[in-house]
């Protein structure tokens, strides 16, 4: 029997698994077998989880994504290793006014979804290539599919990685690696926070990982979670502008708690 292990294994590499989505995929991925390099800034998060997960091989890179030096520590701290799937899920959110936000957090988001996601597949995809059999797993979002107010630049990185994970599967599809973007709605995560969003009706990041891995190799994405799913139903007819003022809704929806706030710098 063919199992995701036997497809993609030994060893699959996890970003962001600090937290949230990425935690949840390493959990997920310990319990099928496969050995694992856990990728976050924080060490003490990844060490924690390497302590929990006693059931197989783990290797901890804490290293930051934004830059090139972590980007080649990752290259250079797995390249013993027989890695078989890349999991990309290290990302951030900013929201609120586009203007109002730091340039730098602007830009550094950029970096990380979008930069460091180009740079890993680039290199894990040779790897996977060279060896005939492989998944790429992509983090998109439910805000990749149209322009956001007030998440205009988190939407935009995510429609970057939505397009890419689409071409990617056609080139690389004929030659055994599986690429998946994974496009959920809000997620109950440390995310939310960061991006100073308030989030109702959030999928688990369980639910996330078990869904996307079960898509993997039979389709080029998922939508995990319910208002995911419920959302490109309810979108899928309208013109772009359309899409565009609902998303914006519920947008505005999750940032209207900023408005009783100063507008940050």
């Amino acid at each position: 029997m063919t199992t995701r292990l036997t497809t993609y294994g030994p060893w699959a590499v996890v970003t962001g698994a600090s937290d949230g989505i990425g935690r949840a995929f390493a959990r997920a991925l310990a319990k099928e077998g496969f050995k694992l390099v856990l990728v976050a800034r924080r060490r003490q998060a990844l060490e924690s989880l390497a302590k929990e997960l006693t059931s197989t091989e783990v290797r901890v890179v804490d290293v930051d994504l934004a830059t090139g030096e972590g980007l080649a520590r990752v290259e250079a701290e797995t390249r013993d290793l027989d890695v078989g799937l890349l999991v990309a899920s290290a990302g951030f959110g900013t929201s609120g006014a586009f203007l109002d936000n730091a340039r730098e957090a602007e830009l550094s988001m950029i970096d990380v979804n979008c930069r460091a996601v180009a740079a890993l597949t680039h290199a894990f995809g040779h790897r996977l290539v060279k060896r005939g059999r492989g998944g790429l797993v992509l983090l998109s979002s439910l805000v990749a599919f149209q322009g956001v107010r007030h998440a205009a630049n988190y939407a935009a990185t995510k429609a970057w990685v939505q397009a890419f994970a689409e071409g990617l599967a056609l080139e690389l599809g004929p030659l055994g690696v599986d690429v998946l973007a994974c496009a959920p709605g809000p997620v109950r995560s440390g995310f939310g926070a960061r991006a100073n969003m308030q989030m109702s009706m959030a999928a688990t990041p369980d639910v996330v990982a078990n869904a996307t891995l079960a898509a993997l190799g039979r389709s080029g994405t998922v939508r995990p979670g319910f208002l995911s799913k419920l959302l490109e139903w309810s979108l899928m007819f309208l013109p772009r502008w359309g899409r565009v003022r609902v998303m914006s809704l519920v947008m505005g929806g999750m940032t209207k708690h900023q408005a009783l706030t100063p507008h940050r710098s």
